[in-house]
């Protein structure tokens, strides 16, 4: 989740006395140091083995032991390949922690020892998330006398086709583990290892977002004789470059609104005109009644250029995944930003201006209310640095190739060292925070 501008620490309020740190964070780092080597160990082997969406059993398993190891009781297999981890601790509030467990169809070419061989690669950061959670989980079981309540670890799938969240909720994940007072969740993105980013209060952490799966039918033939056939190849390319027009020319341009057409596949010989032609488009929003707005378009689009090219059936536009914007509960969102000032250091708490990412999360509040029955299930997200001193510094003294690798690059690569420590307490500190209700 690439930011479009670098973040930058907040001020506090004029004549605001500076926080002072909460007790509930004193010392939480330091305290990290002690399931640290469990969690390097999880994160090495899941970076080395990714498993992408729908397709993470060793992955599961791999995340349940460690669950297990920090004194969870866990249920696998929920919702496919998720994992619910649960630690009693008294009577108090339910504090759910969420990491995803996919990687993605990405070759890695980081040259780390441990990089991935199998075609996938963890390049988002969620072996990254899988290693904090366990690693949080360990650190509140042996902090035992700072919380009370229930803590609820859930390790997701499919969080990179935005499926995996749906179908755990599909079967029964708050019946079954009990309501949730707060969802917390972190992500890795390309800032300085140590810090965290928290969006402003009405800013979307992330996009609201739709993948479209678009088929255009043609009239097969021989290339010798074009005018017997309709070709979908044309009408598919008509559909790219018209497309474009969407946002260009009809989202206003102070809306963020961006379409891409990543795949398209036709054709089987040269010499063929084929029967079909397949169109794969993400669409992305800064809230969710401008993603409606531009799916209507692009059906618009998609139906004129068929029906213009001569087709002899309509198109079939599906919508295969959904995501809504996420907003994060301010007050919540607010507390847990002031703890990790306090275990962080107020400048090390960076603003997050918004990105254009997408994430099944929201689900996990109101937008899946529909599936589990409850609304006001209030959510927290942060954004977690990852990048190393010196890629940081050679970063921002500029130049050509100079930036960190983004997510989904084949070069995105934690500097696991200065990162997990910091990963860790941030999700405790969260935790404790809402524990403690701030």
């Amino acid at each position: 989740m690439n930011p479009p501008s670098h973040p930058s620490p907040a001020p506090p309020a004029s004549g605001a006395p500076a926080p002072h740190p909460a007790p509930s964070s004193e010392g939480l780092l330091a305290h990290a140091g002690e399931v640290l080597r469990p969690a390097l160990d999880l994160y090495l082997d899941l970076h080395a083995h990714p498993e992408t969406s729908g397709q993470e059993e060793r992955t599961a398993g791999r995340f349940a032991r460690s669950l297990e190891a920090a004194g969870c009781a866990v249920t696998p297999r929920v919702g496919g390949h998720g994992v619910v981890g649960v630690l009693r601790n008294g009577d108090g509030p339910r504090v759910w922690l969420r990491a995803e467990l996919d990687a993605l169809p990405v070759e890695e070419r980081t040259g780390l020892p441990y990089a991935g061989r199998n075609g996938a690669m963890h390049a988002c950061g969620h072996d990254l998330h899988m290693a904090a959670a366990t690693g949080a989980a360990a650190l509140l079981a042996r902090l035992a006398d700072r919380w009370r309540g229930t803590l609820v670890v859930v390790g997701q799938p499919a969080e990179e086709t935005l499926s995996g969240a749906g179908a755990m909720l599909g079967d029964g994940l708050y019946d079954r583990f009990g309501r949730p007072d707060v969802v917390l969740a972190q992500h890795a993105a390309p800032l300085p290892a140590g810090t965290v980013a928290h969006a402003p209060e009405r800013v979307t952490m992330t996009a609201a977002g739709a993948v479209l799966d678009v088929l255009l039918h043609g009239r097969g033939g021989h290339v010798a004789t074009p005018h017997l056939a309709v070709d979908p190849v044309v009408a598919a390319a008509h559909v790219v470059t018209r497309l474009q027009g969407v946002v260009a020319r009809e989202t206003a341009p102070a809306d963020q609104v961006t379409l891409t057409v990543g795949t398209l596949r036709a054709g089987t010989a040269a010499n063929v005109i084929p029967e079909e032609a397949r169109l794969g488009i993400s669409l992305r929003a800064a809230n969710d009644a401008s993603l409606e707005r531009a799916l209507s378009a692009v059906r618009r689009v998609v139906l004129a250029e068929s029906a213009a090219a001569g087709a002899p059936h309509e198109p079939e536009v599906t919508v295969s995944s959904r995501s809504a914007a996420l907003l994060c509960d301010p007050r919540r969102a607010a507390s847990v930003r002031r703890a990790h000032a306090a275990l962080l250091g107020s400048g090390r708490v960076l603003d997050w201006p918004g990105s254009m990412a997408t994430e099944d999360f929201p689900l996990f509040g109101d937008a899946g209310a529909p599936v589990h029955g409850l609304h006001g299930v209030p959510l927290v997200y942060w954004m977690l640095g990852v990048v190393g001193a010196r890629e940081w510094h050679r970063a921002m003294a500029g130049g050509a190739g100079a930036a960190p690798a983004p997510n989904h690059s084949p070069f995105f690569a934690p500097h696991i060292g200065s990162a997990l420590r910091p990963a860790i307490g941030a999700l405790a500190a969260a935790a404790v925070d809402r524990f403690t209700d701030g």
